[in-house]
This record gives C-alpha cells, sequence and structure tokens, in this order.
C-alpha cells in the first residue's frame, strides 16, 4: 500500500469554499499593515527622543559669558528686557533727568463689569484717588476694552491702597517715570518727555534715540553750580524790573561749552502742563532779538581787523546823521569828535555808522557771517530761531546794523560771537555736551589775534570807564558791552518797550568765561532814575553772576588798583588819541566829516 506525503493529504471539498479564503487572505494584510505602522512609529518616537536629546545636551553647555545657553534663551523666551531711559548729567556728573519704576493701573472693563457695577467701581476708585475725573473713570470702565489706563505713575502707597479695594479687572503694568530732581532751573536745557517716556523737547528730544532706544547716559557741558547761579540772578532782573521774561547763558570762550543756560518764564518738567506758550519759549536759543549796542563790538572788531580804523582814530559825533525820513542819534551825546575808544565806551550811534560805512556792506555780512550771526546756531537742540536780517543790504542797513538795529539774532549767538572777539580770535561753535579731553576743540580763525587783544583792552574800558559800569567786580577785571533795543510793535518801534542786554567777559587778562543777560520789556523804577536800558538793567545781573562764579572755578581776584590800567604796561591800557585828524570824504552820496 502506497503512503500519501503530508503535502498530499487530501482536502476536504468544502475547505475550499472562496469566502473563507478571501477572509482569511484580508486578516492577513490586516495583521501585515499594523505591524509596519507600529514599526513606523516607533522609529518616529525614537529620532524625536535623539533630537531632545541632543538639544538638551547643548543646552547644557555654557555660553562665551560663561552662564548655560538655556538661562539666556529662556529669559528672551519670556519677554524682551525693558531699557531703562538713560540718565542727563552735568559736567560733575550731577543727575539732572533720571527714570524711575513705577506703577500704571488700566481695567479690563469685561471682567469688571462680570462682578461689580461700573458706579461702584468708579466710587471706589475715587475714594482713594480722588483727584479723577469720575465720569471719564466711569466712561472707561464701561468701555468694553480689554486693558484701558486709568492712572499712570503711580505711587506705592496708591497701589496697595487700590489693591485692598479688591476690584475685578483691575491690574497693573510696570512703567518708568522720568524725574527732574531741580524742577524749573534746567527746564530749556533739557526739555521734557511724554507720558510714554519719549522725549519731545529740549536734550530730551535730540538724544531720544540715545536715552530711550540704547538707555545710554549724556554727560552735558553744563554746570549745576553755575546754572543755579544764573537762574537766581536772572530771576532777581526779571521781579526787581517788572519785566516779561529774561534770558541768560555762560560759555567757557575757549570750549564753547555752555555751562549754563536759562530763559525766564520757565516751567516745571515734572508736570508739563505749564510748558505750553510763553513759559516753553526758549529765550536763548529760539527767541530772535534785535539786540542793539552789544553790536558795536562786532562792527569795532571788523573795522580794526580790516585796517579801516586804528586805535587812536576816531569819527566826528557832532551832529546826528540824516538819511531820507531816517535819523541816527547818539543816547549818551557827547556832541564832539569821538576816538574809536570812545564810540565804544560811550556807545554812540553816530560814530559806529560812520565806521560800518568805511567798512562797507560787503565785509560787513562778510564778517558777521564769519560770527555765526547770519545763520541758525548749531547748537544741540531742536529749539532753534533762525536769524532776520535785511534782504537789500544797502547803506542804511550798513549803518543800523553797525548798532544792533535792523537784524535779529539769538542770545547765544551774541555770546558765542563775543567769544571769539576775546579768546584770540577763534570761533568754537557752542556746545551743550561736555567735551573730551582727548578730543581738541577744533575752531575757525575770523580775526587776527592782536585785533582780539584790542576788543579785550577795549570791553574793559566800557565796564570801567563807559556805560557798563554796573557790571563791575572788584577784582575780576570784567570787560563788556551794553545793549538796549527798541522793540516792534505793529509794524514800528515803541520806544517804551525795549531789549535790555549785557554782555561781560572776565578776566579780561586771559579771558575764561563769557556772561550775557537779556531782559524782555524792563520798567524803569526810582532805583535806576527811571531808566530800563542795558546798563541800568542787564549790567547789574551780569556782574551779580560773576561776583558768584569767580570763586566757584578758583579765579583768583586781581590786586591791582585801577590806576594801574592808566600803565602802557600794563595788558588792558587803551591808548588816548590825541585828536582828529583833518580829512573829508564822501560816500552815498552823505557829506560826512570823518576823521
Amino acid at each position: 500500500m502506497i503512503k500519501k506525503s503530508p503535502l498530499q493529504t487530501e482536502i476536504p471539498f468544502e475547505a475550499l469554499d472562496p469566502k473563507r479564503i478571501h477572509m482569511e487572505s484580508s486578516r492577513k494584510q490586516a495583521l501585515d499593515q499594523g505591524r509596519t505602522r507600529l514599526l513606523v512609529t516607533g522609529v518616529v518616537f525614537a529620532m524625536a527622543f535623539v533630537v531632545l536629546g541632543g538639544r538638551l545636551v547643548d543646552l547644557t553647555r555654557h555660553g562665551k559669558d560663561g552662564a548655560p545657553k538655556w538661562q539666556a534663551m529662556s529669559s528672551s523666551a519670556i519677554a524682551a528686557p525693558v531699557v531703562t531711559r538713560g540718565d542727563v548729567r552735568d559736567r560733575n556728573g550731577h543727575i539732572l533727568a533720571t527714570s524711575l519704576p513705577t506703577k500704571s493701573l488700566y481695567v479690563d472693563s469685561r471682567e469688571t463689569l462680570r462682578g461689580i457695577r461700573a458706579d461702584e467701581a468708579a466710587d471706589k476708585l475715587m475714594s482713594v484717588m480722588p483727584e479723577l475725573d469720575r465720569a471719564q473713570v466711569l466712561a472707561r470702565i464701561k468701555s468694553g476694552g480689554r486693558q484701558v489706563w486709568l492712572a499712570r505713575n503711580l505711587t506705592p502707597d496708591q497701589v496697595w491702597s487700590i489693591n485692598s479695594l479688591g476690584i475685578p479687572g483691575f491690574g497693573f503694568r510696570d512703567e518708568e517715570q522720568r524725574v527732574y530732581p531741580f524742577g524749573p532751573t534746567f527746564a530749556h536745557v533739557l526739555g521734557y518727555t511724554d507720558v510714554d517716556g519719549k522725549g519731545i523737547a529740549g536734550m530730551e528730544r535730540t538724544f531720544q534715540s540715545k536715552l530711550g532706544t540704547h538707555g545710554e547716559s549724556i554727560d552735558l557741558s553744563i554746570d549745576m553750580r553755575v546754572q543755579a547761579v544764573l537762574h537766581e540772578e536772572l530771576g532777581k532782573a526779571k521781579d526787581k524790573f517788572d519785566a516779561v521774561g529774561a534770558a541768560g547763558v555762560v560759555m567757557d570762550v575757549k570750549t564753547g561749552e555752555i555751562l549754563a543756560m536759562a530763559s525766564l518764564p520757565d516751567f516745571d518738567p515734572n508736570t508739563r502742563q505749564g510748558s505750553l506758550g510763553d513759559a516753553g519759549f526758549n529765550r536763548v536759543t529760539k527767541g530772535v532779538y534785535e539786540m542793539g549796542s552789544t553790536f558795536k563790538l562786532f562792527n569795532t572788531a571788523m573795522a580794526l581787523d580790516t585796517g579801516t580804523v586804528g586805535m587812536s582814530d576816531g569819527y566826528d559825533a557832532s551832529e546826528p546823521i540824516r538819511v531820507s525820513r531816517f535819523t541816527i542819534s547818539d543816547y549818551h551825546a557827547k556832541n564832539r569828535w569821538l576816538s574809536v575808544p570812545e564810540i565804544l565806551v560811550h556807545s554812540s550811534n553816530i560814530g559806529s555808522a560812520k565806521m560800518a560805512l568805511d567798512v562797507g556792506a560787503k565785509k560787513q555780512k562778510e564778517y558777521l557771517r564769519r560770527f555765526g550771526l547770519l545763520g541758525s546756531t548749531d547748537v544741540e537742540l531742536p529749539e532753534v530761531g533762525n536769524p532776520l536780517y535785511p534782504a537789500r543790504w544797502g547803506d542804511i542797513s550798513t549803518m543800523t546794523i553797525s548798532y544792533g538795529h535792523g537784524i535779529a539774532v539769538s542770545p547765544l549767538q551774541v555770546a558765542a560771537g563775543v567769544s571769539a572777539l576775546i579768546n584770540g580770535g577763534v570761533m568754537i561753535t557752542p556746545t551743550l555736551v561736555k567735551r573730551s579731553d582727548d578730543n581738541p576743540v577744533q575752531g575757525k580763525r575770523v580775526l587776527k589775534a592782536k585785533t582780539s587783544d584790542a576788543m579785550r583792552r577795549l570791553m574793559r574800558k566800557v565796564v570801567r570807564d563807559g556805560t557798563g559800569g554796573n557790571a563791575e567786580v572788584k577784582g575780576y577785571l570784567v570787560g563788556g558791552k551794553t545793549g538796549t533795543a527798541e522793540k516792534q510793535v505793529s509794524g514800528g518801534y515803541d520806544k517804551k518797550t525795549l531789549i535790555s542786554s549785557f554782555v561781560g567777559a572776565f578776566p579780561m587778562t586771559n579771558p575764561r568765561f563769557v556772561v550775557l543777560v537779556v531782559v524782555d520789556e524792563p520798567k524803569g523804577i526810582k532805583e535806576s532814575y527811571g531808566y530800563a536800558t542795558g546798563g541800568w538793567v542787564a549790567a547789574p545781573a551780569v556782574g551779580g553772576v560773576i561776583e558768584r562764579l569767580g570763586p566757584i572755578f578758583g579765579v583768583v581776584p586781581d590786586q591791582g588798583s585801577d590806576d594801574a590800567e592808566e600803565n602802557p604796561e600794563h595788558p588792558l591800557y587803551v591808548p588816548v588819541s590825541n585828536g582828529p585828524k583833518q580829512t573829508a570824504w564822501l560816500r552815498g552820496g552823505l557829506t560826512h566829516a570823518a576823521y
């Protein structure tokens, strides 16, 4: 009998059912597909764990600064660091403006209205902050906004009290408040920031990027001590003569650094509300005025520098000059021939006008441009005015500009120009930023050194023997020049509405500081015999500043007598003229007795 192998075993007929064969095939296919998916999923998870593990190892490594990388990453991921606005300091490092951390209150009105009535929430808040406007608070609570400001820059006590109210939806946000420790004293120099900490005036605006964006501090050229002195003396002059305003500036003639700058009326930058109108107007840089006889300094300097006149020359000032409908006369008339020093000492309009005609309009414009008087001042403030001068510069303009009429400039421009007159003849751009010893001052020569020397002697003589006597400070050899100009009112000049000024410098043997004071619309008083001119109003204020400024900087008083200046060997000696030279000339259709 032949045996069948297992492979040859007969299969029952019913086992060959097609439906059964199909079911077994589908089950096998599903199992295979499931195994494949599990395998792929396992591989993916394995790869993910490998990547995460590698990243974890990388984060535990230390960065360049020695700290684990995860620390830097986590801090930046949570929130970008808040940049604290940089401080503004004076030249000696004293803080003039800084930022303090504070909190501001906001309301999520939807959350509040779920837990309390709007009027009840408003009343509770008003119990802590009665200075708020209830109607405004109520409107903001009902606004439906998720973050609506209710109050900014709160004190810690206010924050605690508001938290104690337990009002739902009230929250606080960390912010900064700009603080000006000295209030109005530096108002027009520093300017101020808005409620969001952005600079919108003064140095705060000029250096917004440096202070705000980068959080860097700046050191000003301002000296806190000098600023306080100037601010106080200006206030005294303004109040004493019932003026509408006053302005002043103190400059270092060798570096161009502004040590003090003040304008009255002023405002408190901590509150900002008072910065509108006249109080926010910077009279030192933004205001332009006809500065009167202070311009005779520039007129005399250009005449000497061009060789048009010498110290022993002069002009006949015995008669007023009449041109068309204009008459040029002297306020302190001597009615005689005056030497060049006497024209400045006695502030002769007639002599100055004739001197200017000899120099000529072309040279006059050239020199005024050299002194920075025909363009805006390049100082680090946004509030800078542009000078005003005639489009047609004929003989009449040449004469009137010689004594400061017909041209309007800022007080800072005058101070910078006078600095060049006496520092050896070098024009230095004024600055409010402290200059580094490593960065030498760059200036441009505008006068011969001998002309500058002559101007120092002449300015000293104006104070000693002329209209600037009220600026004299014993021991400090003060020099300077008075200025009085009528203001334009309704298209004409008002003789009772004056701009009175005095520009002084000391010590005149080796000048270091220029001090300029301008008083706007002063009223004559009994002490000034009813006068409101620069010699009576502004000169004493300059003297007051200098008297207090000298000891601050250790300027040693000169112990010599006044008679010493009459010695030809003295550095401030001014030669006495021997009288007029007999010559005559004809210029511009006007016959003058020129000497």
